[in-house]
């Protein structure tokens, strides 16, 4: 591959994007193009992606990407990216599905299928990424988790949020052994936006009659949801981009290691920060007994 001019000197940054012929992912390489950055914009469907970024621009090169294909296709996918323009600033792990079903009906094999994409992919994603951002001692690691991990207590919604779970302890980990390299991690929390992330149905492989109606009225909920959740795509990746780019709401703050987005995100942190207290709080003598006795 040859590689294209990079504007060394200009405060411009190149961005990888996966799952970028929709929803967040989309919406981010629009606003990533419109601040003059770099975008290398990744999806399974290449076809897709090119209907979907219709706009022509020499900062914007499409490639396809499964981030299911494994640590090798990965290694070798990045490579061939960082030789666009030279360098990647920043890595968006956006590619994502949610899998809605009981516990018992999914049971591990429908877990496995989760983690196989929001947690498999996004950690082959980014230890392929690694190398290119240590040798450059910057970067930026993004990862999409969602506000479903602090209210995993709602029917159906439990594989994604335990997906999810795992993506901010990947997050946090990584957060603290990359910092010596100059190399940030963002964990963005968004509530209910209007993307297709859930097609509203749940699984119906392994039906058990005494979770019919449970099963039925998350379908409903479902389908009473999509199409009308309160949350706007666009407003969310400009405060992302502004949160990368030290710029706009960002600026003068310090880095969040955590991003919620929407008011039911902040109510769904606040609520599990107060559950958590009000245990530390009443139990806090008996937690604080289990010390050997001093000699």
């Amino acid at each position: 591959m040859t590689q294209q001019t990079y504007p060394a000197g200009e405060d411009a940054k190149v961005w990888f994007i996966t799952g970028a012929s929709s929803g967040f992912g989309l919406r981010l390489t629009e606003s990533a193009l419109a601040r003059g950055d770099f975008v290398i914009a990744t999806a399974r469907t290449l076809s897709k992606l090119n209907a979907a970024l219709q706009q022509s621009s020499v900062r914007l090169h499409r490639m396809q990407l499964d981030v299911t294909d494994g640590e090798d296709v990965l290694e070798a996918k990045l490579e061939e990216a960082a030789q666009v323009w030279g360098r990647i600033d920043v890595c968006v792990n956006n590619a994502g599905n949610g899998i809605a079903g009981l516990i018992e009906e999914c049971g591990s094999k429908k877990l496995k299928d989760q983690f196989r994409t929001n947690v498999f992919g996004l950690l082959d994603v980014t230890t392929a990424v690694l190398p290119q951002m240590r040798k450059q001692r910057s970067g930026t690691i993004v990862m999409f988790s969602s506000r479903t991990m602090w209210k995993p207590e709602v029917p159906g919604a439990n594989l994604y949020a335990q997906s999810k779970a795992s993506v901010n302890a990947l997050g946090e980990t990584l957060a603290v052994e990359v910092a010596q390299f100059g190399i940030k991690v963002l964990i963005v929390l968004p509530g209910a936006f209007r993307t297709n992330i859930s097609n509203g149905q749940v699984y119906q492989g392994n039906k058990i009659p005494d979770y019919d109606r449970m099963r039925n009225g998350i379908e409903a909920m479902g389908g009473r949801i999509r199409g009308n959740q309160p949350g706007d795509p666009a407003k969310a990746v400009e405060i992302v981009v502004d949160v990368v780019r030290g710029e706009g709401v960002a600026q003068g703050k310090e880095w969040p290691l955590y991003l919620p987005l929407g008011p039911d995100a902040e109510t769904a942190f606040r609520g599990k920060s107060q559950t958590i207290t009000k245990i530390v709080d009443e139990w806090g003598d008996v937690i604080r007994s289990t010390n050997f006795d001093p000699i």
